[in-house]
């Protein structure tokens, strides 16, 4: 396996890690208790599992309750987000190692052991990660894209968002374990955001504490038709961009010899935005979002966004749906 030159490997050791495991559950009846099970089936057995309810509506909860595993802790709250029912499962934690699996995801058998090897290698990161598979609703299955790192890579992630800006995310929520201490630093993952609050939480850690990487695929994503075009956005962006305006205040935290890639960062950010308007046929908000792109880095897929903003909803979906479609092929 491939270890970054310097890096600090600690010999291993038989000394058991124990793990946190919060699951996060908000009417995800269907697919819960294939997440619960893929965190019983692991090779490694030292955990526990937080479930935090969010408020849902279906039998979601009633069907963790039926697992019956004494491992496994459901806490329920009123509905107040993924971030909120995230931080609860990080102040409930028992360990210092928490790792995060979403209701709808799923991890391979090896998925902790992995994490566990990573974590006495690497005893100063923050964060340790793997790369992941993305499954269509269909079935289909492709590991998620990397670039910049050499097959069967393991070790520490220097290069956090060079990677992130031309990749899909490097580090994925369901492919992640965090310490502790570290996510109470930044006050764990921000409430009151919809959509990108992992992508900040991230970010916001790899800005002054280093990531542990394995680029081999250990956890499954599973897609929704939205996210691979087959329907319109679930959710519209948040008015208030949030992610956006914390994203922006990295950049002065960054050194100045790599700020320039955290604007490539943010442009990538409001690309994603500019995205989300396009499908929803909301052409306005969507060519301010390519104008704040434009104003952090230039991308030339901005052009084609900008062209598509004044085309009828119906070519813009077509347009997605082609290019999703050559993606997952």
């Amino acid at each position: 396996m491939a270890l970054s030159i310097g890096t600090k490997v600690t010999q291993m050791s038989d000394t058991p890690l124990f793990f946190s495991v919060v699951i996060p559950l908000y009417n995800k009846e269907a697919t819960v208790a294939r997440a619960i099970q893929s965190v019983l089936s692991q090779t490694l057995q030292d955990f526990e599992i937080v479930v935090v309810d969010d408020g849902s509506t279906d039998n979601g909860a009633r069907v963790v309750e039926n697992i019956g595993d004494p491992r496994i802790r459901l806490i329920h709250q009123e509905n107040q987000g993924v971030s909120s029912a995230r931080n609860r499962g990080i102040a409930e934690a028992k360990h210092e190692l928490i790792a995060f699996l979403d209701a709808d995801d799923e991890w391979l058998p090896e998925f902790l052991e992995t994490i566990r090897r990573m974590a006495l290698r690497y005893p100063d990161c923050a964060i340790y990660a793997t790369r992941y598979f993305l499954r269509t609703p269909s079935g289909k299955k492709m590991p998620a894209i990397i670039r910049g790192l050499p097959d069967n890579f393991e070790g520490i992630l220097d290069n956090y968002f060079e990677i992130a800006v031309r990749s899909h995310p490097p580090v994925w929520t369901s492919a992640t374990c965090a310490r502790k201490t570290a996510l109470q630093h930044i006050g764990g993952f921000p409430v009151g955001v919809k959509s990108g609050e992992d992508l900040l939480t991230w970010a916001r850690l790899a800005i002054k504490n280093k990531i542990a990487y394995f680029s081999s695929c250990m956890s499954i994503y599973n897609l929704s038709s939205s996210e691979t075009y087959e329907a319109p956005p679930i959710r519209m962006p948040d008015k208030q961009d949030i992610v956006g305006n914390e994203l922006h205040k990295l950049i002065k935290e960054y050194s100045l010899l790599k700020s320039e890639i955290l604007l490539q960062y943010c442009a990538l950010w409001h690309k994603m935005r500019a995205s989300f308007y396009l499908r929803l046929g909301m052409n306005h908000e969507a060519r301010i979002e390519i104008k704040k792109a434009i104003h952090y880095h230039f991308i030339p897929r901005l052009l084609i966004y900008w062209l598509l903003s004044f085309c009828p909803l119906s070519f813009v979906r077509y347009t997605f749906r082609c290019f999703a479609l050559r993606n997952y092929d």
